[in-house]
């Protein structure tokens, strides 16, 4: 019997969006799991995301970096960069000298992707990246270019829907756990001090309350003195909010300004985007309009929800002096960590799998399918899954710092 001639493949890789602790060790897990399978494949990177696909900036995987691909997975950032470009907006890629005038940047971008002779391309991006490949598998497939798009989830959010658990997320929590483990310390730098940690999350407190949990279990391995002042409590969070969980800043300023009586120093563990809709409706009403990205998201570094909480709850609980920190750039850029990377390594097999079979999707565990991991349609990846509050160990987290749970609120991310 003669054997069916086996499909000559090129491979391109490419990363975009904002940061997050799986990049790296991804691209370097897929270089190395097709070095296995294909070993004589040629695979390029697309540099600075989907705006290196539609000018062509391309850096061609040698075999001394897949001798190295390995080496990736202990570092952070992407080697062959990010950037945030919706292919859709047509009038934002005219803007950014992406295409010209009257392009069309789906075409462009597929005409590219036949240029190189690519076969099956792989997107490292959150809902963004991923809707934006959705976009982008559905030109070439309705005019008839062979490509296979296949995306791996990467957000520290973790708010993509239906895919359980994101690319990234559980590093960042870790890590700006860790950052907080000095910053805490500034509570002693003067009487009656506020900290506001602003973790990230435009319409998703996952982070936030994932944050909050893994800073108070390391916090229970520390010893302390209570007799010099030094008690678990002087380090402890009061209060965490996330967007899906309205704030009844009335009672809140009573309960933590009874905290701040008590023990001189109050913790907020705040998500950014918890106060976005307000912060926005306040701009409108004084004839302002918030900065967007090229997806229509609000500028959330613009308008600086922290320092918004931060003003409002000073003078409600009679804080001396007040600092915002935020954790977003050191938590997003780190390496990441063992629990991470088994799960790139787990979805990277079934990446490739899934991009020899020619089959296009996300892959992740899908909510919808028994948490099956899988190659999810692009059609139904969406972006702004919501926490969900009544998890235990967030409903535990709550009492065992005495914060009332409090009523959901329906959140857009100020859209």
């Amino acid at each position: 019997m003669v054997k069916a001639a086996t499909k000559k493949h090129k491979i391109a890789l490419l990363t975009a969006g904002g940061l997050a602790p799986c990049l790296s060790a991804a691209v370097g897990g897929l270089i190395n799991e097709y070095t296995k399978k294909l070993p004589k494949a040629e695979i390029i990177g697309y540099r600075n995301g989907y705006m290196g696909l539609l000018k062509g900036w391309s850096v061609k995987v040698t075999p001394a970096a897949r001798r190295q691909a390995l080496t990736l997975l202990v570092h952070g950032g992407s080697p062959i960069g990010n950037s945030r470009v919706k292919l859709t907006n047509v009038k934002d890629c005219v803007k950014r000298g992406l295409v010209q005038e009257g392009q069309n940047p789906l075409h462009v971008a597929a005409e590219q992707l036949v240029k190189d002779g690519i076969t099956i391309l792989h997107t490292i991006g959150g809902d963004d990246t991923n809707t934006t490949a959705a976009d982008l598998a559905a030109y070439l497939a309705t005019n008839n270019y062979n490509l296979t798009v296949v995306g791996l989830p990467k957000t520290v959010d973790n708010d993509v829907i239906p895919i359980q658990q994101t690319l990234g997320a559980v590093t960042a929590a870790e890590q700006g756990a860790i950052f907080f483990e000095n910053v805490i310390n500034e509570q002693s730098t003067n009487p009656r001090m506020l900290l506001i940690h602003e973790v990230m999350g435009r319409n998703c407190g996952w982070l936030t309350a994932a944050t909050a949990e893994t800073y108070r279990k390391r916090l229970k391995k520390l010893k302390f003195v209570p007799d010099l002042n030094l008690s678990m409590a002087h380090k402890d969070i009061d209060a965490v909010y996330v967007p899906e969980i309205a704030i009844d800043l009335e009672y809140e300023a009573k309960r933590l300004k009874a905290i701040m009586d008590k023990k001189d120093c109050v913790t907020i563990f705040l998500s950014e985007g918890a106060g976005v809709n307000d912060i926005v409706a306040e701009m409108k009403a004084r004839g302002e309009e918030a900065e967007r990205d090229a997806f229509g998201h609000v500028k959330i570094d613009k308008i600086n929800p922290g320092a918004w909480f931060a003003k409002r709850f000073a003078e409600l609980v009679g804080a001396e002096k007040t600092l915002v920190q935020k954790s977003g750039y050191f938590a997003r850029s780190a390496r990441a960590n063992k629990e991470d990377l088994a799960l790139i390594k787990l979805m990277v097999k079934h990446a490739v799998k899934s991009g020899l079979k020619g089959e296009s999707g996300v892959v992740g565990h899908d909510d919808d399918k028994k948490n099956t991991l899988r190659t999810i349609e692009f059609p139904r990846i969406k972006g702004g899954k919501e926490f969900d509050t009544q998890t235990k160990w967030f409903e535990k987290l709550l009492k065992d710092i005495g914060q009332p749970i409090g009523k959901p609120v329906a959140h857009d991310g100020g859209h």
